[in-house]
């Protein structure tokens, strides 16, 4: 488990950088204001919860294997896909049913947290 997660953030980290910098030098000349900002919101959020996985990704490696631990990865992983996915996606194509989808991924970033405390409550072992 812990190559894997360490692998879905080099992936996901690689794609927070590409993302940001298509986003600042590629669409700020095509994107209104307002799009700009769900784009900017959905690059920080890609970025911070990549760097939440980077950190469980830490705990696996050393051999923490809590089950809560595991799902925090899951959950922060399809969090970072629906709720910046669906932001990006808004962003860029302007269909408002798409800020629908969000929530979803901002319920499995919640999830993904309270997981993790989870697993530090009970000793991440």
């Amino acid at each position: 488990m812990a190559s894997v997660s360490l692998f879905v953030t080099a992936i996901f980290g690689f794609l927070a950088v590409a993302l940001g910098a298509f986003g600042a030098h590629g669409l700020k000349d095509r994107l209104s204001a307002d799009m700009l900002a769900v784009y900017h919101t959905a690059v920080q959020y890609h970025f911070v919860h990549t760097l939440a996985l980077l950190g469980v990704s830490i705990l696996l490696h050393q051999g923490a294997q809590h089950g809560a631990l595991k799902a925090s990865v899951w959950l922060f992983a399809v969090g970072i896909l629906i709720f910046s996915g669906s932001l990006y996606a808004l962003a860029i194509t302007n269909i408002r049913i798409l800020g629908a989808i969000t929530p979803i991924g901002g319920v499995l970033f919640l999830l993904g947290w309270l997981s993790l405390a989870v697993a530090a409550w009970k000793g991440l072992s």
